[in-house]
């Protein structure tokens, strides 16, 4: 029953993420905004990288309950906003999309959070399995089927739908039930972090977690403008990511979480890492291939499943740092922190795109993955109770 809960809250987390990433993107790019646009919203992520500066409020203040439910709400209002609004890049349209970002951070602070107070650290390797399967449903579903489903039911429909959605969710956050961890309300406000950040070692392991991810976070951008700018409808888009996508991001999370397991979590970074970072090749053999339909929905399952490996076991090795008294704060600097790299990377990918070209983007994403391998002998000090 507790994995029930922790892959519904997952399922959430995973949609504001699929909107953002894919979404809007393909929105946007339909409506005619260019690339360089497109790869600046990647700094309206920010709040997915700050988010640890209002953790310590969610770690405080209420329950992991009511921060959730309370999100949910906001996000449902965010996607009725955003329905009625014009698709034009305007000022009041990018803070909608900053407004969602925000709330989705806030939602994530507080899931996290209570997973890691739910679950017995011998858990969190198959946990983080079904967590990433369930937030791959999620974003999945927000960047495949709601995309497929705009060419019936129009971009508004879609996004009502959404909205619908999230008011389901702040419902059933009601009935989430309680964890036996007890917080500390009068702890100085800063302790979780100086905590964190005093350990031995700990600067190497701040540099991997700013790296792991950079090539894999450095690539989505383009994706879907990629697919667009090669003649595919947002039908075919979303068909790859509901059918293909799916049994890929399921197989790839749940042997992750697997392989984590079995694996440890050091040998898990260095294998499913490297795995992850290989696949962001076969978006380059699309684009030199000029995009055929084999080759691109073959970069596309690839992506799918290599994720969901890399992610689990990176999840696990997060989770892992953290005192589990102090869960929310530590936790959401630590996933905050690989998002810095990404969000820069993110803000020039349309621009060098634009200039380079697809196919010499998405080999320099590759290039991106590879320091975090460098930093890989020196982390081992850092991986608590293997």
């Amino acid at each position: 029953m507790r994995l029930a809960w922790v892959a519904a809250l997952s399922f959430a987390s995973g949609i504001p993420y699929g909107l953002f990433t894919d979404l809007i993107p393909v929105l946007l790019r339909s409506h005619g905004a260019t690339l360089g646009q497109i790869g600046l919203l990647s700094t309206l992520a920010l709040p997915w990288a700050l988010k640890f500066l209002w953790a310590p409020a969610v770690d405080r203040l209420g329950t992991r309950r009511r921060w959730i439910g309370a999100s949910q709400l906001g996000l449902a209002l965010v996607l009725v906003a955003l329905a009625w609004s014009g698709a034009d890049v305007s000022p009041a349209y990018l803070a909608l999309i900053f407004a969602l970002v925000a709330l989705s951070a806030t939602q994530d602070i507080a899931i996290d959070a209570y997973t890691i107070e739910l679950m017995d650290r011998s858990e969190l390797g198959p946990a983080n399995g079904t967590r990433v399967t369930a937030y791959r449903l999620g974003w999945i579903f927000a960047g495949g089927l709601l995309v497929a489903a705009s060419a019936p039911l129009g971009w508004t429909a879609v996004l009502l739908v959404g909205a619908a959605i999230f008011l389901g969710f702040a419902a059933l956050a009601r009935l989430i039930p309680p964890t036996s961890v007890e917080r500390e309300p009068h702890r100085p406000i800063l302790e979780p972090l100086r905590e964190l950040l005093t350990r031995p070692a700990i600067g190497v392991a701040v540099l991997f977690v700013l790296t792991f991810k950079l090539g894999d976070l450095a690539l989505v951008p383009m994706v879907k403008p990629f697919w667009v700018d090669s003649g595919y409808s947002v039908q075919q888009i979303g068909w790859v990511q509901t059918t293909l996508g799916v049994g890929a991001s399921i197989v790839g999370a749940l042997a992750g979480g697997l392989a984590t397991r079995r694996l440890g979590t050091f040998h898990a970074l260095w294998v499913l890492g490297a795995v992850q970072a290989l696949s962001n090749l076969t978006y380059w053999g699309a684009a030199v291939t000029g995009a055929q339909t084999g080759m691109m929905y073959t970069a596309a399952v690839v992506e799918q499943f290599t994720q969901g490996l890399g992610t689990a076991a990176f999840l696990t090795f997060l989770m892992t740092l953290c005192e589990r008294r102090y869960a929310a704060t530590q936790f959401a600097l630590l996933s905050a922190l690989y998002r810095v790299g990404g969000i820069a990377a993110g803000a020039v990918s349309g621009v060098m795109a634009e200039r380079v070209g697809y196919a010499n983007y998405f080999l320099f994403t590759f290039g991106l993955a590879l320091p975090a391998f460098v930093l890989l002998p020196w982390l081992r000090r850092t991986v608590a109770r293997e």
